[in-house]
């Protein structure tokens, strides 16, 4: 039966481009949607400045892409960031649409995209940017409007700076009542209360690997709410001073779960209450309340066995004393968020890195073509008379970024979703009245964007709607044909220059991140081993550890999930992740059990040292270049 299931199972590429993603609708996120692209566009129609709306919205559109779950404050720079490069990228293209020829906009362009695909390596927030950048210069240059690049520029960052507007005044439906600042800080710290619970139900299960992940996933959604843009250095309120002390108050409950499921063995149901108790606490802004007895007990009779699981439960019972102590503080107090500070030389380093070259590259390359079939095409008329050669390279950069899926994935799923997304406007368009109907219609998108961002073929095809209104509403005559077209060759472009040789090894991306990753792990190794009292710099290093390993198991996904030619290059990176996962997960296990005993168990060392000689023979099969990974104990 399973020979027959394997012999049918789709090949990893079509299965990604068949999965979505899944959980509860964003309300919030849809609420803002219905908020900004269409009422900006209406009010600009109102005054006789549909040109400018029409920027406005577009402005909106792009930042309700980047509108995720999360703080108000981090929201700023994951929404700002991103406008800001794509309002310099409208200047850009309006300046270099005007006044230069298709051979030397061509070279801009291509030069342009080189830069913004290098920097789009270091981050979420700089990959936006570099979108909306190469977006916005390719639309400033071919959007035929009335208006000086200032003007546009200002425009766009209007309708962005709308919808951030929106993020930071309006309450999150449902939210508790009082203070609603912070509803995102608070469910993201209640998640992790509710992931080390969960972990502790698996410990000893098979969905223990799993769990921990999860409890990863968790930690770093809640360092990024945290960590958002403040005009002061430390958090100015007793509330944001509370979180801060709950977040901290879950390392070491984190650290004591994960060594738990490190020993492989089941744990009482007891054990999971607490943090069950604590995340709803944090989740509904209320104390604590009784929290349940410890498992001292337990642990000292586990401990006359000499099991190794006794030194996790007792720094688990440390942990639920140590939070019910932060919990009951009203006022809360100023904690590290132990995250490193990224310096600018660090952030270059990443992007001119072979994995920043590598984006870099393929980035230029894909969007330099576009740019310059676009211009051929336009300047044959094939076009006819309607100047909207921008719609091809926009495409392209859409289709290049490789943290938007598999390169076949999104390939697929854009060109049927401009397909689905033109012929839907083509009914749409024949019925609907001019222009309060094709307003509402880009509402109605705006509203189902958040919601689309689940499947990249369904955000496709909101966007489709929404970008053709758009032109509607601008003067333009209906243009599905040509899009679907220009699609369709942007698909062409990307999948033929994505599959090109390139100069250096394959694969520059997984290796650089997977490299980090075992570079993270060595600093944290050597710093347990060191047996340093600086518990902050430990989880600071530990946070570091699993973020790094969480990024490069990100990339080693996407990559095998390439077609065959790509995915090959990176064969064989998923086991030396998980070698380094075990590796990582061993030394927190390591260094709970010295905070106990104050040395290691013959067993400690040999699974270490087991660790350390396969992560060595993995790294030489992949082409990993040498990481010092050793112990001295």
């Amino acid at each position: 039966m399973s020979r027959r299931t394997d012999a049918f199972s789709l090949p990893p590429w079509l299965a990604h481009t068949l999965r979505a993603q899944r959980g509860p609708v964003p309300w919030s996120a849809v609420t803002r949607g219905a908020l900004a692209a269409g009422p900006l566009l209406m009010v600009a129609v109102l005054v006789g400045r549909t040109s400018l709306g029409v920027l406005a919205a577009l402005g909106a559109m792009l930042a309700g892409i980047n509108d995720r779950p999360g703080s108000r404050r981090a929201s700023v720079k994951r929404l700002g960031g991103p406008a800001l490069a794509g309002a310099a990228g409208l200047l850009i293209g309006t300046y270099a649409g005007a006044h230069v020829g298709a051979v030397v906009l061509t070279l801009l362009f291509t030069g342009i995209g080189l830069v913004a695909g290098g920097f789009s390596a270091i981050g979420p927030v700089a990959s936006g940017a570099g979108t909306q950048l190469l977006v916005a210069s390719a639309i400033g240059a071919g959007m035929p409007l009335p208006e000086p690049g200032w003007e546009r520029a200002l425009a766009f960052l209007a309708g962005a700076a709308w919808l951030v507007l929106l993020r930071l005044a309006l309450p999150t439906p449902g939210a508790i009542a009082g203070d609603y600042r912070f509803d995102g800080e608070r469910h993201a710290v209640a998640a992790v209360y509710d992931a080390i619970a969960a972990l502790l139900d698996a410990s000893g299960g098979a969905e223990a690997t799993g769990r921990r992940a999860a409890l990863t996933a968790a930690l770093d959604h809640a360092q990024d709410a945290l960590a958002g843009p403040r005009l002061r250095r430390y958090a100015s309120s007793a509330a944001e001073r509370r979180l801060h002390g709950q977040y901290a108050a879950a390392l070491p409950f984190a650290e004591a779960a994960t060594a738990i499921a490190w020993a492989g063995e089941a744990v009482s149901a007891r054990a999971g209450e607490g943090p069950r108790r604590l995340a709803a606490a944090v989740r509904d802004n209320a104390a604590a309340g009784p929290l349940p007895a410890p498992n001292l007990p337990h642990a000292r009779l586990r401990s006359r066995v000499g099991t190794p699981i006794a030194p996790a439960l007792r720094a688990l019972d440390d942990a639920l004393l140590q939070a019910a102590d932060a919990f009951d503080r009203a006022e809360g107090s100023e904690s590290s968020l132990h995250t490193r500070r990224r310096t600018p030389t660090d952030l270059l380093r990443k992007a001119f890195g072979a994995g920043g070259r590598e984006y870099g590259v393929r980035v230029a390359l894909c969007f330099g073509a576009s740019v310059a079939v676009a211009q051929a095409l336009h300047q044959a008329r094939w076009y006819g008379q309607h100047e909207h050669w921008y719609w091809l390279p926009a495409t392209a950069v859409f289709l290049v970024k490789p943290d938007l899926g598999p390169l076949a994935s999104r390939a697929l799923s854009r060109a049927a979703g401009t397909v689905l997304g033109a012929l839907l406007f083509a009914g749409f368009a024949a019925v609907l009245p001019r222009p309060e109907g094709l307003v509402a219609l880009v509402a109605l998108s705006g509203a189902l964007i958040p919601v689309a961002t689940r499947h990249f073929a369904a955000q496709t095809s909101v966007v489709t709607v929404l970008v053709l209104s758009l032109v509607m509403v601008g003067g333009e005559p209906q243009a599905s044909a040509g899009r679907i077209g220009e699609t369709l060759l942007a698909c062409a472009i990307v999948l033929i220059v994505g599959h090109l040789p390139m100069p250096g090894k394959r694969g520059g991306g997984v290796r650089a991140r997977l490299a980090a990753a075992g570079a993270a792990a060595h600093a944290y190794l050597v710093h347990v081993l060191s047996e340093s009292d600086d518990r902050a710099e430990r989880w600071t290093l530990r946070r570091e550890a699993y973020r790094t390993l969480s990024e490069a198991r990100g990339a080693i996904a996407v990559s095998a999930a390439e077609l065959p030619a790509l995915a090959r290059h990176t064969e064989g990176t998923d086991e030396v992740a998980a070698v380094l996962e075990r590796l990582v997960d061993t030394t927190t296990a390591c260094a709970v059990h010295l905070d106990d005993a104050g040395r290691l168990t013959p067993h400690h060392i040999e699974q270490l040292t087991e660790l350390l000689e396969e992560f060595e023979r993995g790294r030489g099969r992949v082409g990993l270049r040498a990481i010092e990974l050793t112990i001295a104990v």
